[in-house]
Parts: C-alpha cells; structure tokens; sequence
C-alpha cells in the first residue's frame, strides 16, 4: 500500500487568489449578462428599483476585486513559492513539455500513467497562464469602458482595441470564455480528486497536498 506525505504546496496569497478570482468571474458573468440583456427590465425599472445601477455597481466592484486578484497571481509568477512561479509548470523545458503530452493522453483516457507534481501540472498550468492574460485583457477592456473621460485608459484602450464598441465586444466574448473555463475547471477539479489521492481540492482550503512517498 502506497504512502503518502503531506506537502505544504499554496500559500495564502496564492489561495486568497483563487477565492477572489472564482468567486469575482461568478459575480461578473451574472451581471455582465444582466448589463448586456437586462431580463428584469420591463417589470423592475419602471417601479422604485433602479435594478440596472445596482448590478452595474456590483460588476464594477467584483470587477476591481478580479483585477487586484489577477495582479496578485502575476506577482507569484515571478516571487511566490516554487510551485506557483511561471516557469515550474509552463511547457518551455523538456521536463514540462513531456508532462504536458503524458496529462493530455491521460485526461484522454488513453494512458493510465500520470505524473504525480505537487504543483500543477503543465497542462493545467499552461491553461492557467492563458487564462490569466486573457483576464489582463479583460480588465483593461473593462477600465477603458469604465472611464471614457480618463486620457490614460482611453489611450491605452484605443490603442489595443480600437473604439470602445469594439473593446465591448471583447469584453462580452471573453465574458463567455470565463463562463466556461470555470465550468470546465470545475469539472476536471472534481474528476481528479476522485482519481488521485493528492487532496487536490482540500489543498486550496489549506494549501496542503499528498505526495506518495519515494520507497
């Protein structure tokens, strides 16, 4: 029988991170869907709710918390722990690169091999890192919306994105995209911690995880 040891894995700031980034898209996508189709409109509005400033206040607010926790992960790139830098799990050395193709076959149910790493994976991570220059995307589509009359954010916007109809159109469509990553995330969260012991969920509640130890 296999025995494992307990690996202190992500800091608190890495878990204060997740927390803020999952529960920010949940709130994001329900008010950004209300803001682009207000389903409420004809019953709400005309009475003394002002339903629309409320949940464009909301967006607004979970829209700061999301580019604060966004900025947070790009500093651990760079000066957290060695499980959470950038280049422990991006496919650029062979090491990672060979993780990444032995995940894929796995997640495919093509191989019954899997790499244990007690931090992410390389496909995971790679995800992870797209996920997160899309979400720097995101939020500066969301500034430059936010502030038409500020030269910096309009200048910056225009530059990348063109008009703001434009930056709205990105903005909605990656709307979307986090809609799904985390229903995907989620997913696959769950399917592995019924397949492997490492305590992959518990492990963003206290930062702990289980490493099967060398015999």
């Amino acid at each position: 029988m296999a025995t494992y040891e307990k690996k202190y894995v992500w800091s608190i700031l890495l878990r204060l991170f997740h927390w803020t980034f999952a529960l920010s898209i949940f709130t994001l996508v329900v008010t950004g869907l209300y803001i682009h189709w207000p389903w409420t409109n004809t019953w709400l509005e005309s009475s003394h709710q002002f339903t629309m400033a409320i949940m464009r206040w909301i967006h607004f607010i979970a829209g700061m918390l999301f580019t604060c926790a966004v900025l947070a992960r790009l500093y651990l790139w760079f000066f957290g722990n060695k499980y959470e830098r950038v280049w422990d799990f991006l496919p650029i050395n062979g090491r990672n690169i060979k993780n990444l193709l032995s995940t894929l076959l796995y997640y495919a149910y093509l191989t019954d091999h899997h790499e244990e790493r007690l931090g992410h994976n390389a496909l995971a991570g790679t995800a992870y890192f797209f996920t997160l220059i899309l979400a720097v995307i995101q939020f500066i589509t969301g500034l430059y919306l936010l502030y038409p009359e500020n030269n910096f954010f309009v200048s910056l916007g225009s530059a990348m994105f063109g008009t703001q109809q434009e930056a709205r159109f990105i903005h909605y469509i990656l709307n979307w995209y986090f809609a799904w990553f985390a229903l995907v995330h989620i997913y696959i969260v769950i399917w592995n911690d019924i397949k492997n012991p490492e305590g992959l969920i518990s492990s963003i509640f206290d930062g702990y995880k289980f490493h099967k130890k060398e015999s």
